[in-house]
């Protein structure tokens, strides 16, 4: 890799498919993938405190660099020991730049070519934040991996437009790799091109000469349907390089876990799991499950047989109640358990591939939940 603090190795490649098994050693351990990173935008997983995170099997988090350089701003995350410190996690980090923020806020944004311009979420002051300076408050955070800023665009968008962000993504790139000091930090690039898979393969191209020490496929799950994303997915990660991570940026229903992974994608991130636990659904191997319906309230059953969270030593109805009553402990519980499902997902998928059934695991998986979804409820 580009970065000698850090290892990619490929442990296992599907005979049928892109599908693979790897480890990737980082300063702060080494993660099995495919893996799935809980989003921990402000320095935390909502409601879950670091030694239970570590307990649904998470091994990487992802935080986001814009909204921590906001509040509490990273000259204060760094004056305590940097972000691991801050957040109590001695795993792996990885922070987003703020490309998503600026899709996001595009109302109050203005993409120019040295920087995007934006007014803060918080006290509507007018900000710029460039390349070079998604860098530096990364660095002084202290991830361990690092995205550049990347110009991302709303789908289905005009044709002329999706093609500017991919090119100002190259070369925001590779101002943000000319921009890079700290050793102890890999940097990941991050392919645009919309829909377009010409363009697509051109980006992930562009980038793949910048010798990143990862590549990310961003700007999906914005909007298009699953079959747009996962053609998007056939055409981009053929063009990235084997022996680099490939993270699909922001994704995260199951089903499209498994699509990516049988695609080639190594890493994800979403807040899936902690937004729906917050809200009353849990993620099972029979499919999502509404706490709030009224036919949970005497099931005396837990979430899902055999799963280890703390959530499924409670019965279906005492959770419902809890959100019913309103209380906190409603929405920790559903998070720590849709975590741990995903977690537990990724492992059942990792064992497959080591023992070359991966196919088989992702059929076999897919169709128990489109066979769930069919039963009267």
């Amino acid at each position: 890799m580009a970065n000698s603090s850090f290892r990619f190795t490929v442990l296992h490649a599907d005979s049928q498919g892109r599908a693979r098994r790897s480890a990737f050693a980082t300063p702060h351990g080494i993660v099995d993938m495919p893996a799935f990173m809980p989003v921990a935008t402000q320095g935390t997983v909502k409601g879950v405190d670091a030694r239970s995170l570590r307990g649904t099997g998470t091994q990487m988090v992802l935080a986001n660099a814009y909204h921590l350089a906001f509040r509490p701003g990273e000259d204060v995350v760094a004056a305590v020991g940097g972000l691991h410190r801050f957040m109590g996690w001695d795993g792996p980090i990885l922070t987003d730049s703020g490309g998503f923020q600026i899709f996001s806020l595009a109302e109050r944004t203005r993409i120019t070519e040295d920087h995007a311009v934006f007014r803060s979420h918080i006290d509507g002051r007018e900000v710029a934040i460039s390349p070079e300076r998604a860098v530096a408050i990364q660095e002084s955070l202290g991830s361990d991996v690092a995205m550049v800023l990347d110009h991302v665009v709303a789908l289905p968008n005009e044709p002329g437009l999706v093609r500017e962000a991919a090119e100002r993504s190259v070369r925001w790139a590779r101002r943000g790799r000319d921009a890079a000091r700290r050793a102890d930090q890999a940097l990941f690039g991050i392919v645009q091109g919309g829909l377009d898979a010409a363009l697509r393969q051109w980006c992930a191209e562009q980038l793949t000469r910048l010798d990143l020490d990862g590549y990310a496929v961003g700007g999906l799950s914005v909007g298009e349907p699953p079959a747009d994303m996962y053609r998007t997915l056939d055409a981009t990660v053929p063009a990235l390089p084997a022996d680099r991570p490939r993270y699909l940026m922001g994704v995260g229903r199951p089903e499209d876990l498994l699509e990516a992974v049988h695609r080639g994608i190594d890493l994800f991130d979403c807040v899936m799991p902690t937004r729906n636990g917050r809200n009353a659904l849990a993620f099972t191997g029979e499919g999502p499950l509404r706490l709030r319906n009224l036919k949970f309230e005497r099931d005396a059953r837990p979430l899902e047989a055999g799963c280890p969270c703390p959530a499924c030593r409670h019965s279906r109805a005492y959770l419902r109640h809890l959100f019913l009553a309103r209380e906190m402990l409603g929405p920790i519980l559903l998070s720590l358990h849709n975590v741990t499902y995903y977690q537990r997902l990724l492992a059942a998928a990792r064992q497959a591939l080591a023992e070359d059934r991966f196919g088989l695991f992702r059929q076999e998986t897919i169709a128990g939940w489109t066979a769930a979804a069919a039963e009267p409820r």
